[in-house]
């Protein structure tokens, strides 16, 4: 959460010279409403159904730089199909999060102590974002420029 996704993996697109896309975004244009909402209507378990489908159609469906949300690797089945793709996992700390975000944005799973809550979701799920990860890059005190030089270093690709 506030580490950068969609900024980087938009430049990150752009210097490949391939297509963006977001799985959080079309969530929301597929259910007419903001991810927040689905999650106080409907609670985390039914939006992580619906966050499972989107993904795996996006997957199928897209061959460029692909979005997904943080939680998105909590089930099995999307992480088995990560795991044949290139995937860079974007680190920070809780430090770096709150001066990105404040942690006091529309995030609902930070609604009550989100510092707190921020450091149990990336205790329960560092693990599995390094499981499935081709390359880790931390972006603490880097640009978003920055960051995606690293990624491109890291997955050893060319721009277009």
């Amino acid at each position: 959460m506030g580490v950068g996704k969609s900024t980087v993996g938009q430049l990150l697109a752009g210097r490949l010279g391939v297509g963006y896309r977001d799985t959080d975004d079309d969530i929301v244009a597929e259910q007419g409403r903001t991810i927040a909402e689905i999650f106080v209507d409907e609670g985390e378990t039914a939006f992580r159904a619906i966050e499972k489908q989107a993904v795996h159609r996006a997957l199928a469906e897209h061959d460029g730089v692909l979005a997904l949300g943080g939680g998105a690797i909590l089930d099995a089945d999307t992480r088995a199909l990560l795991a044949g793709q290139r995937v860079v996992y974007l680190s920070m700390d809780v430090e770096e999060a709150v001066k990105r975000t404040g942690l006091n944005t529309a995030r609902p799973l930070l609604a009550v102590n989100p510092r707190k809550q921020w450091r149990e979701l990336m205790e329960a799920r560092r693990s599995l974002y390094e499981q499935i990860a081709t390359a880790v890059v931390a972006t603490d005190g880097r640009t978003p420029e920055e960051v995606t030089q690293v990624a491109l270093d890291a997955l050893e690709l060319k721009e277009a």
